[in-house]
């Protein structure tokens, strides 16, 4: 049985166990006298590290600081110093460029390939909010409620499964209620073995139901308000029509109550705010969760002391129910909280976002055309307004919660983020669709790279109420205001509804600014013939798509298509067009690279913005190429707001609109499909209920397991999330060559002789690679055994790469496939499977700084592995390594192009030979990504299949990916 890991005590308040390291790292951040007491011991560990050989600062015995709740014999804990900053391991700085290369496996061993890394952006120096004011503290209340799981462990200690029998009671209740329908859970019930060998204490599916909606983690009721709306069309009797609707609707303030005592989040969970820097001397600052963004920081200021904000994330979106046929809608309203990791509010699974409201889609056919517009407004502001009305006192007064830590604190829910697509941010800020939501830019002056005067809501509010009264108001009509004048936002406190608005990078850039314009316009410009024989050509990438057709041919379009253009855009367009254009085309992509960063920085920001002024200085090429006449339209214009925005409320993934798109899926189209299809909103009220009751009892099972020190059961393991975004490997099923290097368990071409590697492969120079290579592992008066051509050799098709964790891309655990497999006929009715040879960065000592000195390529060079494989038994040697790679070189790198930024590289040939080597898998770094240079015209001979045997240069493409994009700028 794997031994317990231990749990860690705070040695300054003696709180805990926290379960992790990060979890007690988070206490500390969050406990002002802990904090003061970390960075105290802080400062003398890194003086420790400048007045000590640095063996001795390793040596040193750990600080009392942090205790481990176990024995003497546990492991020893880490100090106050290493749980708050431990990125403080030294990093091997790669590629010294002490000489011409000549051989890449001349290299030491033991040099593996993760050593090869572009500097870390992780050193963080954190600046909590003056102690004086308390931010996010506190207190123990002997009266206080018990959090929600504590309190039901208590009510039902001697039967945690209550209201079912037993766990197996549980689990076959769950599943029938998730996997069967009603009907079919009826008969399956009923049948005679359940009854006769299972005997469960629900004999129906209504008694099922009843035993569901008794479970004791029902989240907030829901409500159902009427509306009555009256037409203003008179009917042949003289009446005005009239419609009832309804607003089905969760009380704000109870959600917030919710997620702030959900155990679950606990290690998730902020109630602070802090500024954090890249540097020591506070010129670099990071921004990216909402509590170290400028808007918490400057809000907590306006509180009173000792108060919390709970930041308020909205979020809106219409969306169809009905596939195939019929016209019904859902226009559901989900809430979170900037106190949430941002990365836990975009899990599904983890009930980090509630749906708080269902709000009505009615056809309005009572009102006249010219009424109609204006009607369905008012209808949106007034429904919100009801929703969010319990906010307006909540936010004025405070409200006290029991937090997850057990702690209760003064709460004050404010809203702070409100996520839409445009026309949505439009209809909440009362303004015409040809105007800004967030600034007073003027109409025709959308296209200029100006930062206008920001709206502000008290301002708005007073012309609103002035053009009530019948007054003349000049700035309604200059502000392009609509006549809504009670605006869901009037009552709410502490609120500026504009600067709320956060940018939408589905919808305003991946869709819009590059898909419906940007592409369009180079298009038309370059030809579509010549575009799509571009696309078709790109070589193959691991998860990259292949546009066998082109992109004219396309007929749906998805953010998933949107990203795999950009992600060959640059190298597609290189040569196509003139080098205005290709520039401005630069420019875009790289700020959607950049808007896309999980951590921002002031560097990041400042690229993110020099990309957008580089935008505006290229841009009027093309209106001299008649493809546009100007850029006054809204998508263009929101690109000026993004770095206000990460400043004000941190990095933009933690905002985008597909987050919602997600949640559209389980909240209203899943929940759609189970109802009966009339009156289908109580019934998916009804099932969503049951639903979030389920997936909350599966927690509280797991947190009493984890209280327990048993091991969860199978059904509920199943709703724990993971935190690797990139795929794991099942290590049962690889072979181990390092630590980051892995192939195949059992090799997937065996005893291959030398035709094969030959031909198949096209390894003409595999045996006198091989034989070279032993020679110089082993030198006289050595006398090694050479292989030669009656010699047979185990290979695999694919060697696996763990990539080195980017914060900063979001992406950790991320695993590289790098593919040598050859061509394999298709069987009848089949297609044939193409031979694939990936290129890939390789650690390469002793070469010449060239164009790339400085950056993350320095000391690295590409190459295009033909065949991976195992030395042979009877050739293996001391020092020499059991797993290689045969591979041919492409040139050091030139450049970059003036353009396209891009680095170019040759194929590498000796005496007018391909320049081919053997190399330890261990010196690759990671797989990379080549794009022909396709000149003025793709030679229509070109295939994706061959063009990397076909074509004579190449650019590096450091936009296949945004780790790559980070890799590439050592961010």
């Amino acid at each position: 049985m794997a031994a317990e890991l231990p749990g860690r005590i705070c040695g300054v308040c003696r709180s805990g166990p926290f379960p992790s390291t990060p979890g007690l790292r988070r206490h500390i951040r969050q406990v002002p006298e802990c904090r003061r007491a970390a960075q105290n011991e802080f400062r003398e560990y890194l003086s420790d590290i400048w007045t000590h050989d640095l063996d001795e600062v390793e040596e040193a015995p750990p600080s009392p600081s942090i205790e481990t709740a176990v024995s003497d014999s546990d492991p020893e804990p880490d100090t106050l110093a290493g749980v708050i900053d431990n990125n403080l391991d030294s990093e091997e700085i790669a590629g010294e460029g002490l000489g011409d290369h000549i051989f890449a496996s001349d290299a030491t061993d033991n040099q593996a390939a993760e050593d090869v890394a572009p500097p870390s952006n992780n050193e963080e120096y954190i600046e909590e909010f003056p102690a004086q004011y308390r931010a996010g503290a506190g207190w123990s209340a002997s009266d206080a409620p018990l959090p929600k799981f504590q309190d039901i462990h208590q009510r039902q200690s001697d039967n945690i499964y209550a209201p079912f029998e037993n766990k197996d009671e549980w689990d076959m209740g769950q599943w029938l209620f998730k996997n069967v329908g009603q009907t079919q859970t009826e008969v399956f019930l009923r049948l005679p073995v359940i009854n006769a060998r299972v005997t469960p204490s629900y004999k129906s599916n209504r008694s099922l139901l009843q035993k569901i909606d008794a479970l004791p983690t029902q989240g907030c009721k829901w409500k159902c308000d009427i509306v009555d709306v009256q037409g203003d069309i008179h009917s042949e009797d003289g009446i005005f029509p009239a419609e009832k609707l309804q607003l089905w609707r969760r009380d704000p303030v109870e959600c917030v109550k919710d997620l702030l005592g959900n155990i679950i989040l606990r290690d998730s969970l902020s109630y602070a705010p802090e500024r954090v820097y890249a540097d020591a001397a506070g010129t670099q600052r990071k921004y990216s969760q909402m509590w170290t963004s400028d808007w918490w920081w400057d809000m907590q200021g306006t509180l009173p002391n000792g108060s919390t904000i709970a930041p308020i994330i909205l979020s809106s979106d219409k969306t169809r129910l009905s596939q195939f046929g019929g016209d019904k809608s859902a226009w559901p309203v989900y809430m979170t909280l900037g106190n949430i990791d941002k990365l836990k509010r975009r899990q599904a699974n983890a009930h980090a976002t509630i749906l708080i409201a269902y709000l009505p889609v009615p056809k309005l056919d009572i009102f006249s055309d010219n009424t109609r517009t204006e009607k369905s407004h008012d209808l949106f502001h007034f429904c919100m307004r009801r929703i969010l009305q319990p906010l307006s006192n909540a936010g004025k007064e405070g409200v006290d919660i029991v937090c997850a830590d057990g702690l209760m604190r003064r709460v004050f829910p404010i809203l702070a983020a409100y996520i839409a697509d445009y026309p949505e941010q439009c209809l909440v800020a009362c303004c015409k669709e040809s105007r800004c939501p967030r600034c007073r830019v003027e109409h025709d002056r959308r296209g200029e790279m100006l930062e206008s005067a920001p709206r502000i809501q008290d301002q708005a509010r007073i012309i609103l109420w002035h053009k009530e009264t019948g007054c003349r108001v000049q700035r309604f009509k200059e502000d392009g205001m609509r006549p809504c004048f009670q605006p869901l936002w009037k009552h709410l406190p502490r609120t500026n509804i504009f600067s709320c608005f956060t940018p939408d990078i589905l919808h305003q850039l991946h869709k819009g600014v590059f898909k419906d314009h940007l592409v369009e316009w180079c298009t038309r410009i370059a030809g579509v013939e010549e575009i799509d024989a571009r696309f078709r050509t790109v070589t193959d990438f691991a998860g990259l798509r292949n546009f066998s057709n082109g992109i004219s041919f396309v007929s749906q379009w998805t953010g998933r298509e949107h990203k795999d253009m950009q992600r060959v855009f640059v190298g597609v367009l290189a040569g196509a067009v003139q080098p205005a254009i290709l520039r401005a085309a630069v420019a875009i992509i790289d700020f959607i690279y950049y808007a896309q960063l999980h951590i921002q920085t002031s560097a990041t920001i400042e690229a993110l913005r020099d990309a957008l002024v580089s935008f505006h200085d290229n841009k009027d090429v093309f209106i001299e190429a008649g493809v546009r006449d100007d850029f006054n339209f809204p998508k263009i214009h929101s690109m000026v707001h993004y770095c206000d925005a990460i400043k004000t409320h941190g990095s933009l993934d933690g905002y985008n609109t597909e987050s919602p798109e997600r949640l559209h899926i389980d909240f209203a189209k899943e929940a759609y499909r189970v109802s009966n299809k009339r009156d289908f909103v109580s019934q998916m009220t009804l099932w969503l209920s049951r639903q979030e009751a389920i997936a909350q009892f599966n927690n509280y099972l797991d947190w009493h397991a984890s209280q327990s020190r048993i091991s969860p059961s199978p059904a509920t393991t199943g709703s724990s999330d993971s935190t690797h975004t990139g795929g794991d490997l099942d290590l049962a099923s690889v072979s181990l060559t390092s630590t980051t290097h892995f192939v195949a368990k059992h090799p997937g071409y065996t005893h291959l002789d030398m035709q094969a590697i030959t031909l198949d492969f096209r390894a003409s120079h595999f045996l006198n690679a091989l034989q070279a290579f032993i020679l110089r592992k082993c030198p006289p008066p050595r006398r090694p055994i050479v292989p030669n051509e009656f010699d047979r050799f185990n290979a695999y098709k694919v060697l696996s790469v763990r990539i080195p964790d980017s914060p900063t891309s979001g992406h950790s655990g991320e695993i590289a496939r790098i593919r040598a497999t050859r061509f394999v006929q298709g069987e009848v009715g089949h297609s044939d499977t193409s031979a694939v040879f990936d290129t890939v960065l390789v650690k390469v000592d002793g070469m010449i700084p060239g164009a790339t000195e400085g950056t993350s390529l320095e000391g690295l060079q590409i190459a295009q592995v033909r065949l991976i494989f195992d030395l042979p038994e009877h050739l293996r040697q001391p020092g020499i390594p059991q797993r290689l790679a045969y591979v041919e070189w492409f040139t050091p790198f030139r450049g970059p192009h003036a353009d396209s930024r891009l680095y170019s590289v040759t194929r590498a040939s000796r005496n007018r030979r391909p320049a081919v080597e053997i190399i330890p898998v261990e010196h690759i770094v990671r797989s990379c990504h080549l794009i022909p240079r396709f000149g003025a015209h793709c030679p229509r001979s070109w295939t994706s299949r061959d063009v990397l045997e076909t074509a004579g240069s190449f650019y590096y493409n450091p936009y296949v990916s945004v780790t790559e994009f980070c890799y590439y700028h050592s961010i």
